[in-house]
């Protein structure tokens, strides 16, 4: 399957829902009253966001009125491309040897599950991949991810004892790196709400450990936001950047929301780059973030 397929597939509910509000109109060449009405609150309805969603009207009508060739459907994909382009970041190890990177994010976001994917992937490319289960809250969290190690072929650093100090786990999983000479560790840090700044803290200090037995490290903070809950994403990404220099998002469960629109969102007002999304529930079923496959997917040009 392509990646436009992929991305299709996966954002059928968000664009059904977009383009069923709009009907015909989507192929206008220029936008009257009435369909500014409706584009608006299609925008909206897909949570794209009230300031994101003037500023992709705004370029849109821009876009119209410069080029008699387009259509409203093309000038919105174009514009939202450029907005998602703005900031870039792809999730792949560096040159840095362990290349560490943390992964974040409140509760039943899917971070365990992710981790797991992503070190299935790097194992299968030659990656010795370290997992570390810093997760020691969730009942069965370090359980998941051994499951997952397993079927990854990888290597996982575990606690010795329940409700261990995830700083702690997380010094161990790098010093157990270092000498076992891994390419690359995922941290699989416990799911936290953004709004108890106990837990925030607990995160500046795992990454604070981080920096000690990997100089430069975390090389990557990776988020992951889940897709259905729309605008709280935004919401949540404000508070987890305040914490810790998160570097890009990865998007989950977009297949199975019709708000897939909080990409835009995110980038429109954080300047967040998404680097992988979520688009399904099988091993392989995610994808290296693309503007141009999203925005076709979204707007179905052809």
């Amino acid at each position: 399957m392509s990646l436009w397929d992929r991305f299709r597939r996966g954002l059928e509910r968000t664009r059904e829902a977009f383009t069923g509000a709009l009907g015909t109109a989507l192929g206008r060449r220029s936008v009257d009253p009435a369909t500014l009405e409706a584009l608006e609150t299609a925008l909206l309805g897909a949570d794209v966001g009230p300031a994101t969603t003037d500023r992709l009207i705004a370029d849109a009508r821009k876009r119209l009125q410069q080029d008699d060739a387009l259509d409203l459907r093309a000038a919105l994909e174009r514009s939202a491309v450029e907005l998602l382009s703005g900031a870039r970041a792809e999730f792949v190890p560096g040159a840095e040897k362990p290349w560490v990177a943390l992964i974040v994010g409140v509760n039943g976001v899917g971070k365990t599950t992710f981790a797991g994917k992503l070190a299935a992937a790097w194992a299968r490319e030659g990656r010795r991949t370290l997992l570390v289960a810093a997760d020691t809250f969730r009942a069965a969290a370090s359980e998941q991810l051994e499951v997952w190690a397993s079927r990854a072929g990888v290597e996982i650093i575990q606690a010795g004892s329940p409700n261990a100090d995830p700083a702690s786990v997380v010094h161990d999983g790098l010093a157990a790196a270092r000498a076992r000479g891994a390419d690359a560790v995922l941290v699989d840090t416990a799911g936290r709400l953004h709004t108890k700044h106990n837990l925030m803290a607990e995160l500046e200090k795992v990454a604070r450990v981080c920096a000690r037995q990997v100089p430069g490290s975390p090389h990557h903070v990776l988020l992951v936001l889940d897709g259905t809950q729309g605008l709280n994403g935004l919401a949540q990404a404000r508070e987890f950047t305040r914490a810790v220099p998160v570097t890009s998002l990865a998007v989950t469960k977009l297949d199975g929301t019709a708000r897939g629109g909080v990409v835009l969102a995110i980038a429109g007002e954080l300047n967040l780059p998404v680097s992988l999304v979520g688009l399904g529930e099988g091993l392989d079923d995610w994808q290296p973030f693309d503007a141009e496959a999203y925005a076709r997917g979204l707007f179905e040009s052809r």
